[in-house]
């Protein structure tokens, strides 16, 4: 599948739900309550410096300019241009803290999201794509920056000037109040189909945009398969259709907004045309002034203002709430594989008591009573045709997955039982192609132990016969390797990956078919390398290479997920079964001189 569904069912909102997750999230953002509140009280300066205006305008009409005191009038004048400066201070000031605490809690989000990403186990990468853990990371915390950064904001000042401007306007003259609310009905009524609406609209969005990056990033992985085959166009082709999807959304969310906004615009015109109107009658008949009516006419301007503004917050709050739901979705999901609480003895026997596995949303079994035991300082070598299960028996020896059925176990200690830091001590797997992150060959090797100084790094190089090697660069073990370490070739990766394994000095080592991508000559150094790591430790290989399986003590033939021989090279060649077929064809395979 190159894309993903629209909006689930079960993934929509309904109010109750936002409530919830907007609450949720107002709990983790509990260390900067200390910030908002000073921003709340910035917030309700600048809300009475709004509000004080209309008053004083009232005031410099009836009391000065309808009077004809023009000490009135330049006192109020002095007072207009004192409070707005006020405001606009207390503004600037509210708008500092709460994008100190909005970006604060962003911080911490993607902190805990990403941390915790790292604690799940392969089975919740099987579940979910790179490229929409990308976008969870990405687009959907951006979502939420305007609700930080500008929704708050906009939300405090927007409660506050509706609630003080209501009562201000009832005290002024309530008569005006209930002809320029008369038009409330309407927006409620729309209020109502625009909270739907847009609900579903920003789920339809936050899923579109993390089908766009999934698209984007299979894209970008895999350009060498895609130029390899010349499917450029194709692949461009299948990005447009995801694009083509992300674009009809947000058009569609548009639309949802749009209609709603220009209704609270055309409401707040009309509101002010009704209290224009029948001021102008009041006035007429000596119940307000002039002034008073100006005024009125001033705060429900005022008060639309905000309105429309919390429908827009409503909008940012619907997409941030979609978002954050997907975020504490991941929170919430509990790595597979757990800690225990026994750290595992320094030696023992690898027994594997019969084992059955599925992966995870799978109904059939990839591995069936699957029973071997690997004694201490043994090598093991798992072989079988391609999709058979050795290398799903590898990665569930070191506790990559848990067995669906059986237990596996390490000096008598269930893997389920360990600590997981115990574990990675003492089980290493070195896969298939050693990933290389930014940094440095030392960086790089350090990936197993932070805390392992140059000298240690040398001492696993030179435990492994490549020091030299890594020497040899002008920089040494310092060397850049640049981007997936591109700077070094397949073996000297490989290498790399075989220094972190000696580093950790582990008492298991699992290889997954760890020379299976080089070329003859670099495989005689990795291989060299590999006998080294491979002495005075229990090792489980899962190999292809007939050179590789003949140095194990035992063999054991994995097919169609079943162990169904174990035995020496000798004893499975006179045995004539399985293994020796494989041996054969391996043997023709090789070239000759």
């Amino acid at each position: 599948m190159w894309g993903m569904s629209g909006v689930d069912e079960e993934d929509r909102l309904d109010p109750d739900e936002a409530k919830r997750v907007i609450r949720r999230a107002a709990r983790m953002a509990a260390p900067f309550k200390r910030t908002v509140g000073g921003a709340v009280g910035f917030s309700a300066i600048n809300t009475l410096g709004l509000l004080a205006g209309p008053v004083i305008v009232r005031y410099g009409i009836d009391d000065g300019i309808a009077a004809g005191d023009f000490g009135a009038l330049r006192a109020a004048v002095i007072a207009y241009i004192v409070v707005v400066a006020c405001a606009y201070l207390a503004s600037r000031q509210q708008y500092v803290l709460v994008n100190r605490a909005g970006e604060g809690f962003l911080r911490l989000l993607r902190i805990r999201v990403f941390g915790h990403i790292q604690r799940q186990s392969l089975a919740f990468f099987d579940r979910n794509k790179s490229g929409v853990l990308v976008a969870r990371m990405t687009a959907d915390i951006e979502s939420m920056a305007e609700l930080v950064q500008w929704g708050l904001l906009q939300f405090v000042s927007a409660a506050l000037l509706v609630t003080f401007a209501l009562v201000l306007l009832v005290v002024l003259s309530w008569q005006l109040t209930i002809v320029a609310l008369l038009v409330l009905p309407v927006l409620v009524v729309a209020s109502r189909k625009f909270r739907r609406d847009s609900n579903a609209a920003y789920l339809d969005v936050r899923d579109n945009v993390g089908q766009n990056l999934s698209t984007l990033q299979e894209g970008i992985a895999g350009v060498r398969v895609i130029q390899a085959y010349a499917r450029e166009p194709e692949q461009t082709r299948r990005f447009e259709d995801s694009n083509r999807g992300l674009y009809r959304s947000h058009i569609h969310s548009l639309k949802v907004s749009t209609w709603f906004f220009g209704l609270v615009e055309a409401a707040g015109i009309i509101a002010a045309a009704l209290a224009i109107g029948f001021g102008g009658w009041l006035e007429n008949r000596g119940d307000v002034t002039i002034g008073t009516v100006i005024a009125v006419v001033l705060l429900v301007t005022q008060l639309f203002e905000p309105v429309q503004q919390l429908s827009q917050l409503y909008n940012t709050v619907q997409s941030s709430a979609a978002s954050l739901n997907k975020l504490f979705g991941i929170l919430d999901t509990e790595p597979d594989i757990g800690d225990g609480p026994r750290d595992l003895p320094a030696t023992g026997d690898v027994v594997v008591a019969g084992v059955g596995f599925r992966y995870p949303g799978t109904d059939a079994l990839v591995l069936s009573d699957i029973s071997i035991t690997v004694g201490d300082g043994e090598r093991l070598a798992l072989v079988g045709p391609t999709g058979a299960g050795k290398s799903t028996v590898a990665k569930l020896i070191a506790r990559l997955y848990d067995p669906t059925t059986g237990t596996i176990s390490f000096g008598g200690v269930d893997l389920r039982d360990a600590r997981i830091e115990s574990l990675r001590h003492r089980v290493v797997v070195v896969p298939q192609e050693g990933y290389l992150f930014g940094g440095t060959i030392a960086d790089n090797i350090r990936v197993a132990q932070a805390d392992a100084t140059d000298d240690d790094v040398r001492d696993a190089l030179r435990a492994i016969g490549a020091l030299s090697r890594f020497e040899e660069f002008e920089d040494g073990i310092h060397t850049e390797v640049r981007e997936r370490g591109s700077r070094l070739s397949a073996g000297e990766r490989q290498l790399v990956s075989l220094a972190r394994a000696a580093l950790v000095d582990p008492a298991v080592l699992v290889l997954d078919e760890a020379t299976s991508n080089l070329d003859p000559g670099t495989e005689a150094i990795v291989e060299q390398a590999l006998e080294s790591l491979m002495t005075g430790r229990t090792t489980i290989v899962v190999a292809h290479r007939l050179s590789t399986i003949r140095r194990a003590d035992r063999i054991a033939v994995i097919d169609h997920g079943q162990l169904t021989e174990l035995g020496t090279h000798d004893e499975l060649m006179a045995l004539g079964g399985r293994y020796a077929a494989l041996a054969d064809a391996w043997a023709k395979s090789q070239p000759t001189a």
